[in-house]
């Protein structure tokens, strides 16, 4: 039997990968770099939640459950971009 697991991703990283892309604008002086940092830093404080099918994800949701994903996001985000900022100043001071 052939298992086909290509199809299993974490639920969160298509939606943090977007959401940077989106803020990346906000941020101007952010490497492509400094943004896949921002998008480690905010899945790594996202719990993991792994489907298949981002729609199955969605369709069992209630609202409450939504908005706590909404909500997690964008407080994820906004540490990330902050952290980054910061230890990447933290660098520039030490040079």
């Amino acid at each position: 039997m052939v298992i086909n697991f290509e199809q299993v991703h974490n639920y969160y990283e298509r939606l943090v990968f977007e959401a940077v892309a989106r803020q990346s604008a906000a941020h101007p002086g952010f490497t492509s770099d400094m943004l896949a940092d921002v998008a480690c830093v905010a899945l790594n404080r996202l719990p993991a939640r792994y489907v298949r099918h981002d729609v199955d994800m969605m369709f069992y949701l209630t609202e409450h459950e939504r908005h706590a994903i909404e909500q997690s996001m964008a407080e994820g985000l906004i540490f990330a971009f902050a952290f980054v900022a910061d230890r990447v100043a933290k660098r520039q001071a030490l040079v």
